[in-house]
């Protein structure tokens, strides 16, 4: 694989501006859910754990927290499919319960379109959605977003929890991949 400084065209979203948004999101988190005594954030897996645990750090409020994995994108494919798979279900009931998903990011609305109607059905007491990255240019579904990080135009990114062919994820940024320079396994 090679060094990610290889395939980096650009830090769309350096170390300092990522977690001074996700201060920003704590704070008024916990402000919203002051009064909640059930608030529970789902995390999908695996992108959104460097979000997840840097966000809950700045949530005042008792919380809980689980996990579910759903798959939309298959290896070296650069945009979801649509079609959604969950591969890891939650363990916890969110039967009454508020809960807030945490999601790395949103493009075409697909895949948490899916994951919306799936916890729905469940029967929470509220629903709300805490995107990091919101990639509105992509939508092609339209889904609710309560707490946005950040607005990015259609481009493909990597780092900070987002994968290029599972690599990457352990950057402290959001990069842009040089599509033009990047070579995927074989």
């Amino acid at each position: 694989m090679q060094p990610y400084w290889e395939v980096l065209e650009e830090i769309l979203i350096d170390e300092e501006s990522l977690q001074r948004r996700i201060a920003e999101l704590g704070a008024e988190i916990s402000r919203d859910y002051a009064d909640s005594d059930a608030l529970m954030l789902v995390c999908i897996l695996r992108g959104a754990v460097p979000f997840l645990v840097d966000l809950m750090r700045h949530i005042t409020v008792p919380h809980t927290i689980d996990f579910l994995a759903v798959s939309s994108y298959g290896r070296g494919v650069r945009q979801s499919r649509g079609d959604v798979r969950l591969t890891f279900d939650l363990q916890s009931s969110i039967r009454d319960r508020d809960v807030l998903l945490v999601e790395d990011i949103i493009d075409s609305g697909h895949t948490i379109a899916s994951v919306l109607e799936l916890l729905n059905a469940r029967q929470p007491r509220s629903l709300r959605v805490c995107a990091l990255l919101d990639k509105s240019e992509r939508r092609e579904v339209v889904v609710p977003i309560h707490y946005r990080g950040f607005e990015i135009p259609n481009k493909f990114v990597f780092g900070y929890g987002l994968d290029l062919d599972e690599y990457y994820r352990n950057l402290p940024f959001i990069g842009v991949v040089n599509l033009e320079k990047y070579q995927p396994p074989e």
